[in-house]
């Protein structure tokens, strides 16, 4: 009969701490049979680029009570009961609410969060120390049906070209389902909305250069077999997975930093909860030196002036999103009827 709590001892940079962990030999992955203490266990292995990756940020947890297949939740609030070594931060949100959230800086922190049925974790763009500006642009290539990840590989390689050609150095890692994930490391000189926009720029610039290929086109009636760019991912609490994270899916893959020579042979199916400490073992983390040389948004903020003087403006937020300024209509392009519209995208009640 399974062991109904364990004691983990786990080294953190200010000395050892006990974690307790309930129900260590419940199947967390049943198709792979993956336990919630080899999931506590894997974030001890890979603790020290996952903190690298998501550390210091405002993070929200996605939790599964029953594992993965059940119903996930998603905590930002530190829970009741949550260790003094367990930090937060106070953020405010687009709603105008204000809140604490959790903030992830010691190995204990990560097994704590395991214990709380945590598979994926979902970290800011931006420090807990300077919430509102983040420190890296994040671009996500989201294939379309008829698409898959190779397609993905090749807009990334000429989005790193668009990246370098606006002053930033783009890394890649893969999303843990079909997608790839570009990052680019920028200087915290610009709030979310700045970010967003020079997401929306590079976007722009890659859909120009691969308009068979590559789309930014929000409404997916119109985006057909292509990669999509989601740009709304820039956002404030707007996330992705983390760099090592888990993801709930049932051969317990894992969100990976790659190298760029790596991505056209890339099955990224190969990187799981059980492959990453031997990969990290024998090549280490090709996000090491990320936040080494952070760059500026401010050529891409030039092409978004550009642009928007081309007539080529604000897109859709999301529908949780307030009504933004010199956004379009949020309405589907099939739906919209031109006769109750006016001629500045606003409904004429009729």
């Amino acid at each position: 009969m399974a062991s109904e709590r364990v004691t983990l001892t786990v080294v953190d940079p200010d000395g050892e701490r006990e974690v307790a962990l309930s129900s260590p030999n419940r199947v967390v992955w049943p198709e792979v049979g993956i336990t919630k203490a080899e999931l506590a266990e894997y974030f001890q292995l890979a603790s020290v680029p996952f903190l690298a990756a998501n550390g210091n940020r405002p993070v929200s947890l996605e939790r599964f009570r029953d594992g993965v297949g059940s119903e996930g939740f998603f905590s930002k609030n530190p829970p009741k009961g949550t260790p003094d070594f367990v930090d937060a931060v106070t953020l405010t949100y687009n709603s105008g609410r204000r809140h604490p959230q959790i903030v992830l800086n010691r190995p204990s922190a990560i097994v704590w969060a395991a214990q709380m049925n945590t598979i994926v974790f979902h970290p800011w763009a931006s420090l807990a120390t300077d919430p509102d500006n983040p420190i890296e642009l994040r671009i996500d290539l989201d294939p379309q049906p008829g698409t898959d990840f190779a397609d993905a590989v090749t807009a990334a390689h000429e989005l790193r070209t668009v990246l370098r050609e606006a002053g930033l150095e783009a890394f890649a890692k893969t999303s843990g389902n079909r997608g790839l994930h570009v990052f680019a490391p920028i200087e915290p000189t610009h709030e979310f909305l700045d970010v967003r926009h020079a997401v929306i720029a590079a976007g722009r610039e890659l859909e120009r250069r691969m308009p068979e290929q590559v789309t930014t086109n929000w409404w997916k009636e119109e985006r057909g077999q292509r990669i999509f760019v989601d740009f709304n991912q820039a956002n404030r609490d707007r996330t992705m997975a983390g760099a090592y994270s888990p993801r709930a899916l049932p051969k317990a893959t894992v969100s990976t930093p790659v190298h760029w020579d790596e991505l056209d042979d890339l099955d990224p199916s190969q990187f799981t909860v059980r492959s990453i400490p031997k990969r990290l073992d024998e090549i280490g983390d090709p996000w090491a030196d990320k936040q080494a040389s952070p760059g500026r948004i401010d050529t891409l903020l030039e092409w978004w002036e550009r642009d928007k003087a081309d007539g080529l403006g604000e897109l859709p937020f999301p529908p949780e999103f307030p009504k933004m300024p010199g956004e379009p209509p949020r309405v589907q392009p099939s739906k919209k009827v031109a006769a109750n519209w006016d001629e500045n995208g606003e409904p004429t009640g009729e």
